[in-house]
């Protein structure tokens, strides 16, 4: 193979290789220690590929034509206190963390792979081998530490040309690539989505025509690979691909039956897939919290199984919020995603998204605002962007009056909050004073009478003060003859 100096295309990237941001000292300690084992070393994939895209990255690849482990063991050494190393015997790979900087070391390998894994057969190989087997061009950039080469740049597959043309593109045949490994299908609409790149047209092509082997990838890697496309700036580039290559209703079905505009009597429905997509981006502008992104992705999810035509009106999805807080556990279940506090969230998003916009409709009443708070919690301001994002009409005015009418509510709610202190709240009067009071034993009853004073306290019949709480308690117990004798 000819190794290349740093002259490419790029005049201005031949310059980035050879300026200080290549001199790093933890880079020249481990060319140093791979000198002394009388070893080739490179740096290599994602770092150099963000290096030369000004990204910022941590997490630093070396290869070395060697023994991969034997150069960490070395390194670390050197690095003394505060190095932490971590040895995997099993994959011929170690780890040295120190500080924020991580450095994974290996040694250069060739694979090869059987139809039914994507685990491969390893064996020794040249840095050519390392190369070779890089899921994309732009990740197979390496840069030499060695001390009389030190920052040269090999570029065998003319990878800095694709990141100027902004081309995710495979080393070698992308039929080989992606039945090999599918997973790399997902990495390349990731990196397309995250990079605000393109799949060149043989690579989408080949997606396209091995779609089905995502089946042998563990839903965990996948669900890994979509959290880092719904965390891009613009995650609807990486959905949109996986819709077109056809991968989408293999990992996603309920996503996919978003699709489509039904048409009856003339009257058709917007594009639920394209509307949500929209919203997701619209939201991504104002937030990177990914259960938020997600509770986005997912607040229409229930509209497909909600339709229905009504004559007179025309399309309606009634309680599509209800039906699809329903669906968001099984999603994230079948597709591995947490099932916490996270998956809570999600799912309390889904249920209230539409009732902030039910308030601009309807009149803006007090008691409505409480219920609101008080469902909401602490998540309030989380809903209001996502109800924000949600408002996705061609209509300028429409859309106007829509985002004016939400800070009417949202001022309605500072003034409530305020005053009533509802949020998080619980009734002031608790099960045990209840039982106290009525000298009852824990029973239905004790419940009920609970919620009756919550109740009481968000319809604005009596303040959220213990006194009039435990006035409105005992009149009630009074009327249905509780009250002890």
């Amino acid at each position: 193979m000819q190794r290349k100096r740093a002259i490419c295309p790029s005049e201005s990237i031949c310059m980035i290789i050879s300026s200080e941001l290549i001199e790093q000292p933890i880079l020249r300690l481990v060319g140093a220690e791979a000198d002394k084992l009388g070893a080739e070393c490179y740096v290599i994939g994602g770092w150099v590929r963000d290096l030369l895209l000004h990204r910022p990255s941590n997490d630093i690849d070396v290869v070395c034509v060697g023994s991969g482990i034997k150069l960490a063991e070395a390194v670390a050494k050197r690095l003394g206190r505060g190095a932490h190393l971590a040895v995997f015997k099993t994959y011929g790979t170690a780890q040295v963390k120190q500080g924020e900087t991580e450095i994974e070391f290996v040694g250069a390998r060739r694979e090869s792979y059987r139809k039914d894994s994507r685990n491969p057969i390893v064996e020794d190989g040249t840095l050519e081998d390392d190369q070779k087997r890089r899921d994309f061009t732009i990740n197979a950039l390496a840069i030499c530490l060695n001390k009389e080469r030190y920052g040269e740049l090999l570029d065998p597959f003319d990878g800095v040309h694709d990141l100027e043309a902004c081309i995710i593109r495979t080393p070698l045949d992308p039929d080989i690539t992606f039945s090999d490994d599918p997973l790399r299908m997902m990495r390349g609409i990731r990196f397309a989505s995250q990079l605000g790149f393109y799949l060149n047209i043989t690579t989408f092509e080949a997606i396209e025509r091995n779609r089905e082997r995502i089946g042998i990838i563990t839903k965990e890697r996948i669900a890994e690979e979509l959290n880092k496309i719904m965390l891009s700036r613009r995650p609807s580039v990486g959905w949109k691909l996986l819709d077109k290559t056809g991968l989408l209703p293999l990992i996603f079905p309920e996503l996919s039956d978003l699709k489509g505009v039904e048409t009856k009597e003339g009257r058709g429905h917007k594009d639920v897939f394209l509307h949500t997509l929209q919203v997701l981006d619209n939201l991504s502008e104002h937030s990177d919290n990914l259960w938020l992104r997600w509770a986005a992705l997912l607040h229409d999810i229930g509209k497909p199984r909600s339709k229905q035509w009504e004559p007179g009106t025309g399309w309606t999805f009634k309680n599509h919020n209800y039906i699809g807080a329903k669906m968001v556990p099984r999603i994230f279940r079948r597709m591995k995603l947490p099932q916490n506090e996270k998956m809570d969230y999600v799912v309390k998003m889904v249920d209230l998204h539409m009732r902030p916009i039910n308030l601009i409709e309807d009149c803006v009443t007090d008691s409505a605002v409480r219920r609101l708070l008080f469902e909401a919690g602490d998540d309030i301001e989380d809903l209001m962007l996502l109800c924000d994002a949600d408002i996705t009409s061609k209509n300028e005015d429409k859309v106007r009056r829509y985002h004016d009418n939400y800070q009417l509510v949202r001022h309605k709610m500072h003034e409530i909050e305020e005053k009533d202190r509802v949020r998080n709240f619980q009734p002031p009067v608790d099960g045990n004073e209840i039982m106290e009071l009525l000298h009852i034993e824990p029973c239905n009853t004790v419940g009920q009478l609970k919620a009756a004073v919550k109740d009481a306290i968000l319809d604005g019949i009596i303040p959220n003060e213990h006194d009039a709480a435990k006035a409105y308690l005992l009149q009630l117990a009074g009327k249905q003859g509780l009250l002890p004798t």
